[in-house]
């Protein structure tokens, strides 16, 4: 009996679970399942080791995360290797292609953040975070140049803004016009709670660094958009 070599791709087809040639269907067929967008999400600013995806998806099981991984990995999405020396950990990033998901991550965001449900109380990843800044901010360009920083408890930022377009990578940020010093969740009450500076500060939950008046006219190009009825 002749064998036919099996690829990725029938893997994949085999497993869809809609008949349907629609691209949003084969979207979700890729991306629909649980946590799937969420560690998608979690890699659109670099490679993260396993261990770092647990610790920013806390409700997901090891388990599933593996699953997760394998199944955007056999799609094409999501692409493993190992750092070279002296680390040599095994991470995982986007490839290209699933890199080319953040507009429909950031349509989405706007979308559902219209919906009375949307808490914006509830727990940021700095992944997450930092996400939201390119998703909200202002549309139409025209933004003042500047670099700010964003130094988490578990992680640091850059975000340089140009007139078109912010830019966020991991960082240091030494050169930053200023640098925010907070958690996710107090960054989200500066942008858009709009809570004053000072106010946070003397609740201990800001570190301002450098050009406050920047800082200022950085935070003032967010908010969030009105609810629906």
């Amino acid at each position: 009996m002749k064998l036919e070599k099996r690829t990725k791709s029938d893997e994949v087809i085999e497993k869809r679970w809609y008949d349907d040639a629609c691209g949003t269907a084969l979207a979700l067929e890729f991306m629909g399942e649980r946590w799937s967008l969420l560690v998608m999400r979690e890699l659109m600013l670099g490679a993260r080791r396993f261990s770092d995806l647990r610790a920013d998806l806390p409700g997901i099981s090891a388990n599933v995360l593996t699953q997760r991984l394998a199944g955007l990995e056999r799609a094409g999405i999501v692409t493993r290797r190992r750092l070279r020396p002296p680390l040599g950990v095994q991470v995982y990033d986007l490839t290209p292609w699933g890199r080319e998901a953040e507009p429909v991550l950031q349509t989405m965001g706007r979308w559902a953040t219209r919906s009375p449900l949307h808490d914006p109380t509830r727990p940021f990843s700095p992944v997450s975070a930092m996400l939201s800044l390119r998703t909200m901010i202002r549309p139409g360009g025209g933004y003042p140049p500047m670099t700010l920083g964003f130094h988490f408890p578990t992680a640091q930022f850059v975000g340089r803004l140009k007139t078109e377009e912010l830019m966020i990578e991991r960082s240091d940020a030494a050169d930053a016009d200023a640098v925010f010093e907070t958690d996710p969740a107090g960054l989200a009450m500066l942008v858009y709670g709009k809570q004053p500076f000072a106010d946070a500060q003397q609740q201990g939950r800001l570190v301002l660094h450098g050009d406050a008046a920047l800082a200022q006219a950085f935070v003032d190009l967010f908010a969030l958009p009105p609810k629906v009825a």
